[in-house]
């Protein structure tokens, strides 16, 4: 549909459609303030605005974070500027014509909007970052998870607490990436009926026509995944079809809803229907001609009608009815059911049992030479049995990931949705990302758990690094990390993982080596409130360490023996710390070298030490720091002024004979240290910069 097509609707047009006008007025004002921005789509989508946030959505602009809220997921959110317009129209207190106006602004001096390019949960009225297509997806699959869940917990008959429903836009990028699929793919097996997906089917992507990517059956694909479809044909004007099938899609049960809409990108514009409308400014004529319709002075900018604004902001007054209500509900709960009021009232405030004394009373000698990843699982089935808000699994590998679980604990409509044991199949990066929507659910209510192997977190990267930028709370299980992997192979040892998520910014990475520590990493990643954790963890039997410590894990690293007189520093963690150990005594007693040892769980928690302890830990007097670890080494460098590690792939070979064909056993690193000190000849090793021995 081109320029010449634009509909100008009568003077006297209907009060949905003079709202889809203002909405999409203001979204070309917004758009073209500051020389473009992705409103193509928005523009296209105003339609299933009006429809979602007048008619069908269930929420209170005067208090954004109202628990029963039904949820809104922009995936597709480049189109962010919709819903920025729609949180201004209808009254949320944050989203003022200022904020508005900051969208694509240069944001200089310090200046700073809530507008941002892509939606981030940090402002009110949006629940989760979107931006990497497909991860809004995932996200709104977690979230109908979180609501399900407790519905099936708290509510009873004639007092349903919550009834939180979710509705997740998307366009056909969304619609293509990995992650969504997977994501789709689980929530029609568990048969979530409180998500709706919207497609905002605009036949356009940002190189061309679809036709030129894609020319699958959607429809056929979704109801193959286990989805109920519907088909909006009119998704550009017909507000009254799109409530139709919005409303119809509640009274649609056992599966969830895919809606497919059709519109059109730029829609009124000259560059409607075409790439070119999916970014940048739109042409003053066809804006003009756009507010002539709605009544407006096609002169003036960032001024909705009166008539449209009263349309929109009846919204605010709707939805502090809703939650008042709501509030008496639960009232009447307490007094009917004060024992489940009580657990209802305990997760809506994020607290948690008393974990940390739970963990700091737990005896590490019962797990004494048990591989981390056994000594892990046992130590997180004490803590799932001790706290309602775990909740999570992984992806079809528990029984190596030791991540224990009751058949009676899965969620799962064939058992129940208050489970809390979630089979993501062989899902790693949806699993992931539907995390994440399940801690973003409301604060502390859930604390989700993932496991897999360490390799495997390569696919979920993506999600787990959304969550770390979200400062959403999720511990993610990360086995099998070292060579003991051994006859899998290169394939399946992460030589060189562990950089990433050592860089990754507010993920807390911790590689514990034994028991002890393990319970140190839970104690850390159990009381974060902000940010995810992973715990790394291998399938090697651990060598009794003497002086291992879980409280000094918090500090990332400690002095596990000293020596004033030492000659070296070895440090070290998770599966190697053993054989830094054993390589320790042989320098010693072999070849009178004498060592400090240091245990380092965590750079993260490391760095966030003060300066004389850090010195304390890694003196600055020029002695050799040497760490020791089955990584790629780069990582290190920062603190240790060489490191025994690796330069290549792996191996496909047994355990033992992967850390003696690399030198990473004890003998190896010996040999290695020697060289090391050879070469030195008593220079300063500061001075001599880092090295790979």
């Amino acid at each position: 549909m081109g320029s010449s097509e634009v509909c100008l609707k009568p003077v006297n047009m209907s009060d949905d459609d003079h709202a889809v006008l203002t909405l999409r007025n203001l979204i070309f004002d917004i758009c073209n303030q500051n020389g473009g921005g992705h409103g193509g789509s928005a523009i296209g989508m105003a339609a299933i605005g009006v429809a979602l946030w007048k008619y069908v959505m269930r929420y209170n602009p005067s208090n954004p974070d109202w628990f029963n809220r039904d949820r809104f997921v922009l995936s597709n959110g480049h189109c962010a500027m919709f819903l920025y317009a729609l949180n201004y129209l209808t009254g949320y207190d944050a989203w003022t014509m200022d904020e508005l106006k900051g969208y694509g602004s240069a944001k200089e001096n310090g200046y700073t909007t809530l507008a941002h390019g892509h939606p981030e949960i940090e402002c009110p009225g949006i629940e989760v970052t979107t931006g990497p297509l497909g991860q809004g997806i995932a996200n709104a699959v977690g979230l109908a998870i979180a609501s399900k869940n407790l519905a099936a917990l708290f509510n009873q008959p004639g007092h349903e607490l919550v009834n939180s429903r979710i509705y997740c836009m998307t366009g056909d990028g969304c619609l293509m990436e990995g992650v969504a699929l997977e994501a789709i793919a689980l929530a029609g097996h568990l048969q979530l009926d409180n998500l709706v997906l919207i497609y905002d089917n605009n036949g356009v992507t940002c190189d061309g026509p679809l036709a030129w990517i894609n020319s699958e059956d959607v429809n056929g694909k979704m109801r193959a995944s286990g989805w109920h479809v519907l088909d909006v044909l009119d998704g550009c004007y017909d507000v009254e079809a799109i409530i139709s099938s919005l409303n119809h899609a509640k009274c649609l049960k056992g599966k969830p809803t895919f809606i497919n809409i059709r519109t059109v990108i730029g829609l009124g514009t000259s560059t409607a229907g075409t790439a070119k409308a999916h970014h940048g400014a739109f042409d003053a004529e066809s804006v003009a001609r756009s507010k002539i319709a709605a009544g407006q002075n096609p002169s003036t900018t960032h001024n909705p009608s009166e008539r449209g604004l009263r349309f929109f902001r009846e919204r605010k007054n709707h939805g502090e009815a809703l939650e008042k209500d709501w509030e008496d509900l639960l009232m009447r709960y307490a007094c009917e059911y004060p024992e489940k009021a009580s657990d209802f009232a305990f997760r809506l405030r994020g607290a948690k049992p008393d974990l940390k004394t739970l963990l700091e009373h737990l005896d590490s000698e019962q797990f004494r030479g048990m591989p981390t990843r056994e000594s892990n699982g046992l130590i997180l089935e004490k803590l799932w049995d001790f706290s309602p808000s775990l909740c999570g699994g992984g992806a079809d590998l528990v029984n190596s990931n030791k991540f224990v679980y009751s058949d009676s604990d899965v969620f799962h409509p064939s058992v129940s949705y208050k489970g809390r044991y979630i089979r993501h199949g062989i899902r790693e990066h949806a699993m992931a990302s539907v995390s994440n929507g399940i801690a973003a659910f409301h604060p502390g209510t859930f604390l989700p758990v993932t496991a897999t192997f360490f390799m495997f977190y390569i696919y979920a990267a993506p999600g787990v690094r959304m969550g770390a930028l979200s400062h959403l709370p999720v511990i993610h299980i990360a086995t099998h990390d070292s060579f003991a992997e051994g006859q899998n192979g290169p394939t399946h040892q992460p030589v060189e993982l562990d950089s990433l998520y050592r860089a990754m910014p507010n993920l807390t990475y911790i590689r514990p080596s034994d028991a002890e520590e393990v319970i140190g990493a839970w104690m850390w990643a159990t009381a974060s409130t902000n940010s995810p954790t992973m715990i790394s963890v291998a399938r090697d039997h651990v060598d009794n360490i003497p002086g291992t410590s879980r409280s000094r894990v918090a500090k990332g690293a400690y002095v596990l023996q000293n020596d004033t007189e030492a000659d070296v520093t070895l440090v070290s963690c998770g599966s190697s710390l053993q054989h830094a150990v054993r390589a320790a005594k042989q320098l010693r007693e072999q070849h009178s070298i004498g060592c400090r040892i240091v245990s380092c769980p965590s750079f993260d928690l490391f760095d966030q030490q003060r300066g004389e302890y850090r010195e304390s830990v890694f003196p600055l007097d020029g002695k050799p720091i040497i760490s020791v670890e089955e990584y790629v080494a780069t990582t290190w460098a920062r603190y240790v002024t060489a490191s025994v590690g690796m330069s290549s792939y792996g191996y496909s070979a047994s355990n033992p004979s992967n850390y003696e064909r690399f030198r990473l056993d004890s003998e190896g690193i010996t040999s290695r240290v020697k060289e090391y000190l050879a070469f030195l000849d008593g220079r300063n090793a500061r001075h001599m910069g880092w090295r790979s021995i």
